[in-house]
């Protein structure tokens, strides 16, 4: 039997981008005046499938998704450790909007605090794909920061 937290959670998705630290900023002050634990999320888009893994062990696959999410992640952890802001770096492989909508947890009164537009630049003429699905399928809060 898995035990579910009861701390609420602030959860921001973070991809490296303006519009991400923005919103963790947001959250880093919503952290101190809650006392909420601060979740940075970083989701690893799945890129490798299919025959491709005939010719690439898990392996590399794995230390390339972990290479990327410590890039994405470094500006993250340089604002909020100058900060003094304790946060639980977590990283996960998948759909992004999926995986964003299913880490918060409706149970614990958990928030997502999200930028709007996202480091693609075919996302970023209107407003953020990712935001706009998680908006949709989040069954938590959503803050959007511009």
């Amino acid at each position: 039997m898995t035990v579910k937290s009861t701390q609420r959670k602030i959860v921001v998705p973070f991809d490296g981008s303006e519009s991400a630290l923005r919103a963790l900023r947001v959250a880093a002050a919503r952290k101190r005046e809650t006392g909420a634990e601060l979740h940075v999320l970083n989701v690893q888009p799945v890129i490798v499938s299919g025959n491709v893994r005939s010719f690439v062990s898990q392996d590399v696959i794995n230390r390339y998704y972990e290479e990327e999410a410590a890039t994405a992640m470094a500006p993250a952890h340089k604002l909020l450790e100058s900060e003094k802001v304790p946060f639980v770096p977590v990283t996960r492989v998948g759909h992004p909007f999926e995986v964003i909508a299913e880490y918060a947890d409706p149970f614990s009164n958990d928030e997502i605090v999200m930028g709007s537009r996202g480091m693609s630049s075919l996302g970023n003429l209107v407003l953020g794909s990712v935001a706009t699905k998680v908006i949709h399928v989040a069954r938590v809060p959503v803050t959007l920061v511009k």
